[in-house]
């Protein structure tokens, strides 16, 4: 697999994962009581478009201060992370927009889930880790984003009604 190309998708897919879960969670929690679909759509297609690119300018300027990859590569990084960050976070819109609140909400965190987990397996067969460590520091990691968002969101909603 090309190296500009892991760069990108990994990181797209992680960050898409995480930024975008952890954004819909905490929105969730601050909006107990209300139509929130809205709202999270709004913050879901905000990041689909906002962070992919702000990603994607990132990984180009950490790729331009390594100063290993050429030219060809550090773009097709900055274009990889870009879609593969728009798509896995525009995926988590269609079980909201196809279920209640309280259904999609876990659904898609069984999703980020799965994902992280297959993604974890895959990072650690290709550098030749133990998979269940990897699994299980990404996971965790991934766990606290959530916890934290939530509650976050959820004192604002007890702070700010």
């Amino acid at each position: 697999m090309k190296r500009s190309f892991r760069i990108g998708f990994f990181f797209g897919l992680t960050t898409g994962i995480i930024t975008t879960l952890g954004l819909m969670v905490g929105l969730h929690s601050s909006t107990t009581g209300t139509n929130a679909k809205l709202f999270i759509v709004g913050g879901i297609l905000a990041i689909a478009l906002a962070d992919s690119l702000s990603e994607a300018i990132g990984i180009n300027v950490s790729q331009k201060v390594e100063n290993i990859a050429n030219k060809k590569e550090v773009w097709e990084a900055t274009a990889y992370t870009l879609i593969s960050k728009f798509i896995f976070s525009s995926i988590f819109i269609i079980p909201i927009l196809l279920f209640r609140l309280k259904t999609a909400i876990p659904i898609n965190i069984m999703i980020g889930y799965y994902l992280i987990f297959v993604t974890s397996i895959a990072i650690a067969r290709e550098r030749d880790e133990t998979p269940w460590k990897v699994v299980a520091e990404h996971l965790a990691l991934f766990t606290i984003v959530i916890m934290l968002t939530h509650y976050v969101g959820y004192w604002i909603h007890l702070t700010f009604r």
